[in-house]
């Protein structure tokens, strides 16, 4: 849990001060020492200047940007009391307004910002050979060509290639793919990668500004800079009760000639149910989340859940299991399934692509020992070269072989070509199944959570994702596209209506956070987590689905609260209009408003017995 910052800090003194200064003015007023004079109404002067004026303030100035919130009110019958010395109803607002804004500061605070977990994993430092010594210099001072010594579990610092040295780094973080990468001579490396337990020695290809982290850094960055502030439930309902209750005020005054009645219609028509009720389900909802293992950062979401009409959907690690196995393999030629296999996994132990690990573990099972790589080279829209055992090999797509794969028939999912010596010699097959419940999930979104549209958007090849959008019952994909493309599909997709994204890698966190709630799924990134309004500990869409309920029960709770209070404040504002409530009884009066209003959202601590409403296959 963060520490609270200077805002919720302030709030959180003014209604522990507003509570001792009426607490010690009513001791006072009714205990056995009854003092007269300016001393009775002491505690009171204070919590109203010292405690009230700071609101006060607050309020002016957000109504000089624009900013006309629920909590006007408050301030108006703060200022009003003041004028008219009704010091104790002025004293309960105070109360009433910073206890609340307490409580709606320790809801929606955030453990921490996605640019700070982001810039801790950003070495400040790299370590440049200079002949027979190192140098340390500044990151920005590192230039393509550059000799750069990576330390063991150090993190790489820009974007490179390995001229000497072997061992694995997890490049998890940049590809949410949890996988462990081998790195020989002519291996790539990304910036952002944490080095295993060996000395590598890399040749610097990009400056620290244009490498691939700070690439998504920057995307993030402005992502978060132009990214809309969610407008909370309780600020769309404030709209038009503000308005009705200065009406009735206003009206009270002028029919009567009294002006103590627009203090009271005010101070009864003070939006605590909006102020406080909201808040409680809010924290009861997160509460349970966090329960069923579903950390809520941004408790804003909670409100919005309900209302989103599209549903983005990454697709390896979140629709599938991400773990892709070896099911076939065609050789052709000359070649024999088990050696060629060898030599495949040997090249494939410095791959990132996911289906090298399939690769691997086809061998292991068959108990292959893969051979040592003489050389490795890996250029985009290439594949992966290597020499094995005095073999030129190539592990590449159809696009990638070139005239070599003609004649192939055609085929669904994921797949691999092996050429030897420029030769085509070998068609593997893969298969990452999707989650067994990934497609009754899907088939329930639109008929059960009002979904009006479902779509894949994922970094895999188009026959991958068509064959898993097949299979799950989706029709829009988009394949191949950068983090920066799926931060314009999912800015496309939320100008047109309201969006959940659901991703698990680092590539994800720019789209995670231009949708209006982006989820995390399981725990491979921290930057993923950070950039998500919510992350869900345990991969399974079955979570995914308690969470859809959870909102949509936490809005319904909310509103109950909300509107239910609002009218039994209007009836009080009727009341105080014709001079039956006085300010110190409206206040009172409001105070059991807030008291049912809270009392029915805390029903949003109770979760039901089954959150989950569709079955699997």
């Amino acid at each position: 849990m963060a520490s609270l910052d200077g805002r919720s800090r302030r709030n959180l003194a003014i209604a522990l001060f507003a509570l001792g200064g009426i607490a010690i003015h009513l001791a006072m007023r009714f205990g056995f020492h009854q003092p007269s004079g300016p001393w009775l109404e002491a505690p009171l002067h204070a919590v109203l200047w010292l405690g009230g004026l700071p609101l006060i303030l607050e309020l002016l100035a957000k109504a000089f940007r624009g900013e006309f919130g629920s909590d006007l009110l408050a301030g108006l019958s703060i200022l009003t009391a003041i004028l008219l010395g009704e010091y104790l109803a002025g004293a309960l607002v105070v109360l009433m307004l910073s206890g609340g804004a307490a409580l709606e500061d320790f809801a929606v605070r955030r453990a921490s910002s996605v640019l700070d977990a982001l810039a801790r994993r950003v070495p400040s430092v790299a370590h440049r050979r200079n002949g027979e010594t190192l140098e340390d210099l500044e990151l920005q001072a590192v230039q393509p060509g550059d000799l750069l010594v990576l330390f063991p579990h150090e993190i790489c610092p820009v974007d490179g290639e390995v001229v000497e040295g072997r061992g694995i780094m997890d490049e998890s973080y940049l590809t949410g793919e949890p996988f462990m990468m081998s790195k020989t001579p002519g291996s790539t490396v990304l910036s952002g990668a944490i080095n295993g337990a060996s000395r590598l020695t890399i040749r610097a290809t990009r400056k620290a500004v244009d490498s691939r982290y700070a690439k998504i850094m920057e995307v993030v960055r402005s992502t978060e800079q132009k990214r809309p502030a969610l407008r909370r439930l309780g600020d769309r309902l404030g709209a038009w009760y503000t308005p009705l209750a200065l009406a009735v005020a206003l009206l009270a005054w002028a029919g009567s000639g009294d002006s103590v009645r627009f203090l009271a219609v005010l101070v009864v028509a003070t939006p605590c149910p909006l102020l406080i009720g909201i808040p409680v389900a809010i924290i009861g909802s997160v509460s349970v989340c966090a329960a069923r293992g579903i950390v809520v950062k941004n408790p804003a979401i909670l409100e919005q859940l309900g209302t989103c009409r599209t549903m983005i959907l990454d697709k390896t690690g979140t629709l599938t299991c991400g773990r892709p196995e070896l099911t076939e393999q065609v050789v052709l030629g000359s070649w024999e399934a088990e050696p060629l296999l060898r030599l495949v996994a040997g090249l494939e132990r410095y791959s990132k692509h996911p289906l090298a690990l399939a690769i691997q573990e086809g061998a292991a099972r068959k108990a292959l020992e893969p051979p040592e790589v003489e050389s490795i080279h890996e250029a985009p829209g290439e594949g992966l070269r290597g020499v094995v055992e005095g073999h030129s090999l190539q592990v590449c797509s159809r696009l990638q072989a070139g005239p070599a794969a003609q004649g192939l028939p055609p085929s669904s999912g994921l797949e691999c070509l092996v050429l030897v010596d420029g030769e085509l010699v070998a068609w593997y097959r893969f298969r990452d199944e999707p989650r067994a419940e990934s497609r009754p999930f899907i088939g329930h979104l639109a008929e059960n959570h009002g979904f009006e549209k479902v779509m894949i958007v994922s970094g895999d090849r188009l026959e991958e994702v068509r064959y898993l959008a097949d299979l799950v019952g989706i029709q829009e994909i988009h394949a191949g596209q950068s983090p920066e493309q799926k931060l314009a599909i999912v800015q496309e997709e939320t100008a047109r209506a309201r969006t959940i994204y659901l991703g698990d890698g680092i590539n994800d966190a720019p789209a995670l956070m231009a949708a209006t709630v982006g989820i995390a799924f399981g725990q491979n990134s921290d930057v993923t987590a950070e950039a998500a309004g919510a992350v869900i500990m345990e991969s399974t869409l079955d979570k995914m689905d308690e969470f859809l309920h959870l909102g949509s029960r936490m809005r319904r709770i909310a509103l109950q609260s909300a509107l239910g209070g609002m009218f039994l404040s209007v009836l009080g504002m009727g009341a105080a209009a014709g001079g039956w409530l006085t300010p110190v009884a409206g206040a009172l009066t409001q105070e059991f408003i807030d008291l049912l209003a809270v009392l029915n959202a805390l029903r949003a601590s109770f979760p039901p017995p089954t959150l989950v409403d569709f079955e699997r296959t």
